[in-house]
Parts: C-alpha cells; sequence; structure tokens
C-alpha cells in the first residue's frame, strides 16, 4: 500500500461533522501523539514493553492523513515536501539547529 491508497482508505473511515474539517482531525492527532508519547514515557520510567506504540503510530497516521485530506494535499505530496526540505538542509549542513527556514 502507498500513501495515496492509505489516505484514500482513511478517507472513507473519516466521520466527522464538515464544519469540523481541519480542527477534528488536529486535534485528534495531537491526543494521539500524546498517547504515544505516554507509552514511551513509560517505557522509560517502568520498563514497559513498547509493543503498542506501532498500533498508536496508525492512529497518527490516520489523524495526519484526514488533515491532509481536508487541507488538500495528499500524503504523497507531504511526504515528497518533506524529502525536499531534509536533502536540501542535509545538502547545505544545516540538519541541525532550529528554525523552519534554515
Amino acid at each position: 500500500m502507498n500513501f495515496n491508497e492509505y489516505q484514500k482508505f482513511a478517507r472513507s473511515t473519516a466521520i466527522y461533522p464538515e464544519e469540523c474539517k481541519v480542527t477534528y482531525p488536529t486535534l485528534g492527532l495531537c491526543g494521539e501523539a500524546g498517547e504515544v508519547a505516554e507509552k514511551v514515557k513509560k517505557n522509560i520510567r517502568d520498563g514497559k514493553s513498547l509493543d503498542g506504540v506501532g498500533l498508536e503510530l496508525g492512529d497518527v497516521l490516520w489523524y495526519i492523513s484526514a488533515l491532509a485530506d481536508d487541507l488538500g494535499v495528499t500524503l504523497e505530496e507531504v511526504a515528497q515536501a518533506n524529502v525536499d526540505k531534509l536533502t536540501s538542509r542535509k545538502e547545505r549542513n544545516m540538519i541541525g539547529g532550529s528554525g523552519d527556514n534554515r
């Protein structure tokens, strides 16, 4: 399965009010990312297994997909733009540091 196939599938399961476009998946993404962080934190603190993190990452991917769809972009476009950005930074020896425009 590629990104665009996944996005099409995710769209078929996206059930939330039209007036909540962008907002709903953004809030869901924050919540699911928090669940990933919580599992990793408990691994550090208690030595708990990281087995469930992969499933939570799937939920993160779903919300990213829904948000991209609401914004009118494909996951493939998002991924390619990120590859282009990181490639440019690497070529200019700017991978480290902070700021969007480096």
